[in-house]
């Protein structure tokens, strides 16, 4: 009976493993973010502890931090990173534990300590890291320059109501999780002054380059347009600060 018992007890183990394996499979990162990792001459891509993309001339005294989404891997918004690189931008994408921001929302604190050099910090998120961002900037007043969340949102716990940073909020009309309804519902977290810029066509899974989502809405656009028009909205926004 001790021996069955033992082996029940094994299989047990064994089935929650392989389950919590399953569930904490990161989304597949797709070639055009891989190739985004190459150096140039435009962008040297630096990948350590973090991946920097550091503007090869004259680099902005902005930076942008990026935390990403839900089991998804950061090297997944590189050709974001990168475009934003080549106007001036150094970016650096946070690796997460286990891809999940909320296992390193502080990671930010690390980059700024490390890079005197930037005079000012705008921290980004996509989704979960979104909710990361929001968190850090919670936390941390007076440490950030901007605040950028693309299909994310603060928690209720840690609202941004009477911040006086500035926020960029964008989001994708055909999102299926971070859904236009439930970011205007959670819009009373944020300042009065917070840009909301709606993508047309989009979905969530379009802010980076990995597959699709459970739950996710289907594009109407294609990924490269969303990633062209998310580009014109960051790009504006970090020029006005």
């Amino acid at each position: 009976m001790r021996k069955y018992l033992r082996y029940g007890i094994l299989l047990v183990i064994l089935l929650a493993f392989g389950y919590g394996y399953w569930w904490l499979r990161p989304q597949p990162v797709m070639d055009e973010a891989r190739l985004a990792l190459q150096s140039d001459e435009q962008v040297r891509v630096v990948e350590n502890r973090f991946l920097k993309f550091q503007p090869a001339q004259a680099p902005k005294s902005t930076g942008l931090i990026l935390y990403p989404g839900g089991l998804v891997p950061a090297a997944a918004y590189a050709p974001l990173a990168r475009q934003l690189a080549e106007l001036g931008y150094p970016v650096w994408l946070v690796p997460m534990p286990l891809n999940l921001a909320i296992l390193g929302s502080g990671r930010a604190e690390e980059i700024m300590a490390a890079h005197p050099q930037v005079k000012q910090w705008v921290l980004a998120g996509h989704s979960l890291g979104g909710a990361m961002a929001a968190r850090y900037a919670f936390d941390h007043p007076g440490t950030l320059a901007g605040l950028v969340l693309l299909a994310g949102y603060p928690a209720a716990s840690q609202p941004l109501t009477y911040s006086s940073l500035p926020v960029l909020s964008v989001y994708a009309s055909e999102d299926g999780l971070a859904t236009p309804a439930k970011i205007m519902e959670y819009a009373s977290r944020l300042p009065e002054h917070t840009i909301f810029v709606e993508l047309a066509g989009g979905n969530h899974a379009q802010f980076g380059w990995y597959g699709p989502q459970a739950g996710d809405g289907a594009a109407t656009i294609t990924r490269e347009k969303q990633q062209q028009n998310l580009l014109a909205v960051l790009q504006v926004f970090l020029n006005s600060l």
